[in-house]
């Protein structure tokens, strides 16, 4: 449908007026709309829009100035697409990646491969024995010493079985 008033462009404006009961509509392009002076507002992304209000309200504000030197990847980007540029990012956003790591996979943030389904029992058991130990030795570091008696009698008693 072309536009009422200049008969030239689309007409993407439709505009119902009721008054006293009766109805008058308008088909006009946007540039005589805004000539008439309608506002037209652009849509907005619902994605876009949630994001910003998540990012707002998150406390994760430092997060959206945190970008990489080498890609120039900005962690912003690397949410909204979920990719990341170079190998540099997986330092430079080592902490938010880690919780997110942790949030999607639990404890077992560290990649080691798929185990195939059948006759993968004993490869999953050393598998998770390695975990334990490097978590043990992790505590042992930091000073956790409950936490490494825990790991220890953990492996202990997962060595039994």
């Amino acid at each position: 449908m072309l536009c009422q008033r200049c008969s030239k462009n689309e007409a993407t404006i439709h505009i119902t007026e009721v008054s006293n009961g009766e109805h008058q509509e308008s088909h006009l392009c946007e540039q005589c709309a805004e000539a008439d002076g309608t506002v037209i507002k652009t849509p907005t992304n619902i994605n876009q829009l949630l994001s910003s209000f998540i990012m707002a309200h998150s406390g994760v504000a430092e997060l959206a100035e945190l970008s990489c030197p080498e890609c120039g990847l900005s962690f912003l980007e690397f949410r909204q697409h979920g990719l990341l540029g170079c190998p540099n990012d997986y330092e430079v956003f080592e902490q938010p990646l880690d919780g997110l790591l942790t949030r999607v996979h639990g404890e077992d943030t560290h990649h080691v491969g798929k185990v195939p389904a059948r006759g993968g029992t004993q490869q999953k058991r050393n598998m998770k024995l390695l975990r334990l130990r490097r978590e043990l030795a992790g505590a042992v570091e930091s000073e956790e010493y409950e936490k490494a008696a825990e790991l220890r009698d953990r492996i202990k008693e997962f060595e039994k079985q």
